[in-house]
């Protein structure tokens, strides 16, 4: 029995393993240990077969890094007719198959082994050879951009990102690639949403908007995604719960807060849209968004005299808005047209005029806002028909 149980615990490897461990490339390798990985002897033999795995993953890595390497020697001899092709997906996959296959092992190599004990033994190895080779997926991923891959391209930028993301590259300096982590993240949020892998998409997003530079744009185009999925009046109701969530962690975001007002508006929920903008204003008096947006629901209740008086504000806070700048002079231009006073009257139209010539100055070609007729009817108004400010003023409608 001692003879037996001796022979036993010194046995070698099991024959599922032997088999991965003689295969000679990735995808056969991979195929056996798919198919056999239960019947391997215990987690120590799963860890170092997906090691194995790892091995053959980054062979495939070294060949084209190592014919590049080559290549660009040869440029720096004078001598670029020595040049060897390569081949820039295989080495793309064979980082992306690394990657997948250290996770894997790791997740093994962290359980107990036949005797009860954890004893890591391939993480860190893996994690350093593997993450030296990884930025070759950015400018990879980029090439496949260029083609109108998309697949390669989520698949490249999105395992770059992916990789950063995960705690098993926790050990490694990741000063380098700061500048434009951000900027990847983002473009893989953008084709993860092309291909309606929303959940994926609003991953990349929240890495992206950790960088200063992205942001705005992250957070605008996040939320323009998950807007674009709302089909129910329970999917937005879901919606604004994620914008309250949103609001809560950063109050002083226009874009959130915009977002959360336009979804008040199109619910219809004024007495929400409106605590929410009286809210925000009690703690942020001098807000563009909420001055604006206070503005705009007394225009849209035909309140030109509350309008004209957030209208105001707005102006005040943020001057270089053509869109606050033509609302408010349509708002003054009512005003003066419904005034009892007559002089009362001239003085709307002349604050009328003011800030549509104000918009004009910003937005001459009427790209972001049509004050044309608005700003003529308010000269026609102060002046008459007939009067060459007037006149000129309709020549600007065109």
């Amino acid at each position: 029995m001692m003879l037996a149980a001796g022979a036993t615990a010194f046995a070698g490897d099991s024959d599922a393993l032997k088999a991965v461990m003689k295969s000679k490339s990735y995808a056969e390798a991979e195929q056996l240990l798919k198919a056999n990985l239960e019947q391997m002897a215990d987690n120590a033999e799963k860890a170092k077969a997906y090691n194995k795995l790892v091995d053959l993953a980054m062979d495939q890595v070294q060949k084209e890094t190592g014919t590049i390497a080559e290549n660009q020697l040869a440029v720096q001899m004078g001598t670029p007719d020595k040049a060897k092709p390569y081949d820039t997906l295989s080495l793309a996959d064979g980082i992306c198959n690394a990657i997948a296959a250290a996770l894997e092992c790791d997740k093994y190599d962290q359980l107990p082994n036949a005797k009860g004990k954890i004893n890591p033994k391939y993480n860190e190895k893996n994690a350093q050879r593997i993450w030296a080779v990884r930025p070759n997926l950015v400018n990879i991923g980029q090439a496949e951009a260029q083609k109108g891959h998309d697949a390669g391209v989520l698949k490249y930028w999105g395992t770059f990102v992916d990789a950063a993301e995960n705690p098993f590259f926790a050990a490694m300096d990741k000063n380098a690639e700061k500048e434009y982590i951000g900027q990847v993240a983002f473009f893989a949020g953008r084709y993860a949403f092309q291909a309606q892998q929303v959940e994926r998409a609003n991953k990349y997003f929240e890495v992206a908007k950790r960088d200063p530079q992205q942001k705005a744009d992250a957070i605008n185009f996040q939320l323009y995604a998950m807007r674009s999925m709302l089909k129910t009046k329970e999917d937005s109701l879901g919606y604004i719960n994620q914008l309250k969530q949103m609001y809560e962690q950063e109050p002083e975001n226009d874009v959130v807060l915009d977002g959360l007002n336009s979804m008040y508006e199109g619910l219809k929920d004024k007495a929400a849209q409106t605590a929410l903008l009286d809210n925000h204003l009690a703690k942020y008096p001098n807000s563009f968004t909420a001055l604006a947006n206070k503005g705009l629901m007394a225009v849209n209740d035909n309140n030109a005299e509350e309008g004209a008086k957030w209208l105001r504000k707005a102006s005040e806070a943020k001057p270089d808005n053509a869109i606050v700048w033509t609302y408010l002079g349509a708002c003054l231009s009512v005003l003066g047209a419904n005034a009892t006073d007559n002089a009362q009257g001239q003085k709307y139209y002349d604050e009328a005029i003011a800030a549509f010539d104000k918009a004009k100055e910003l937005d001459p070609t009427k790209a972001q806002a049509n004050w044309g007729y608005n700003r003529y009817q308010a000269y026609y108004g102060r002046y008459g028909a007939d009067d060459p400010k007037t006149k000129a003023a309709e020549a600007d409608m065109k």
